[in-house]
């Protein structure tokens, strides 16, 4: 008897979940339908949920408000929403290496916090840290189209 692979979990930053929710990229089809599926168990925290809630209704995007709460409320029912980190937590989501980006590191903390296998996002200042302790160890942080050519090939993994 052969049990099923655990779900990737995985931390999408807002620029990939507005790439995969609102725009609907054409470029991702493979990760918009893993992000679905069950291999995939998306994580997210409050901040990052605000973030997008405040994204959502950027003028520039015109989305119309009821279409704004629907974008929200479809992400957030595919994603598991970490608690607030306890004092011990946070104690150690502050030994993290630094973005340079202040804004971004939420989405690297709730990667950590959530024993994320994968983080994806499109900002520089993220991916470079994919290559430093403690995060090379523990976590691939990747842009959305590297994975979606794992994808493509058969190749994804955590």
């Amino acid at each position: 008897m052969t049990s099923d692979p655990q779900p990737v979990r995985a931390v999408l930053d807002t620029n990939v979940v507005m790439a995969l929710w609102h725009f609907a990229d054409p470029g991702l089809p493979r990760l918009r339908a893993w992000c679905r599926g069950d291999a995939a168990r998306l994580l997210s925290r409050a901040d990052g949920l605000d973030e997008l809630r405040r994204v959502l209704a950027y003028a520039q995007f015109g989305i119309a408000p009821a279409r704004q709460a629907a974008l929200l409320a479809d992400y957030t029912a595919a994603t598991a929403v970490l608690p607030e980190p306890d004092a011990a937590l946070q104690a150690e989501l502050d030994t993290l290496p630094r973005c340079r980006d202040r804004d971004d590191q939420k989405f690297l903390s709730a990667a950590w916090q959530g024993g994320a296998g994968l983080l994806l996002t499109r900002d520089k200042l993220v991916l470079r840290l994919a290559k430093r302790p403690p995060f090379r160890e523990r976590l691939r942080i990747l842009t959305p189209e590297q994975f979606e050519r794992e994808l493509q090939a058969g190749a994804a993994a955590p």
